[in-house]
């Protein structure tokens, strides 16, 4: 069978359920990326390897993470320090946001996705 880095078929129903369970600031950051509201496509629940982005632009080679109080926890930070790595040896750039940045400060979000977008290759 082939080796699937991009969207394995065996992640393929964990993808749809994480899509049809949104979180209210994934539907909120998704209402902003979808259509290409800032200027490039982006999809939900990407997956690369073994890991599963929120959000990823193929153009930009852009990830975007939203981050709950579970991932202030040491072993959490240890995942996602391996987790970082591995996208970024795939040449995947990876923006985290904390989920009160998405409740409280979408424009800023949104302005520094916007900032990345249009300030990369």
């Amino acid at each position: 069978m082939a080796n699937f880095i991009f969207n394995n078929p065996k992640l393929k129903a964990l993808r749809k359920n994480l899509r049809n369970n949104a979180t209210e600031n994934e539907k909120l950051l998704w209402g902003i990326l979808r259509k290409r509201g800032l200027g490039e496509k982006f999809v939900r629940q990407y997956s690369v390897g073994k890991y599963i982005l929120d959000f990823y632009c193929p153009q930009k080679k852009l990830g975007i993470e939203i981050d709950g109080s579970q991932h202030a926890k040491p072993k959490v930070e240890k995942y996602d320090k391996k987790r970082t790595f591995f996208l970024k040896e795939h040449g995947i750039t990876v923006l985290r946001f904390w989920n009160n940045e998405i409740t409280y400060q979408i424009e800023a979000v949104s302005d520094e996705i916007f900032y990345y977008l249009n300030n990369t290759p």
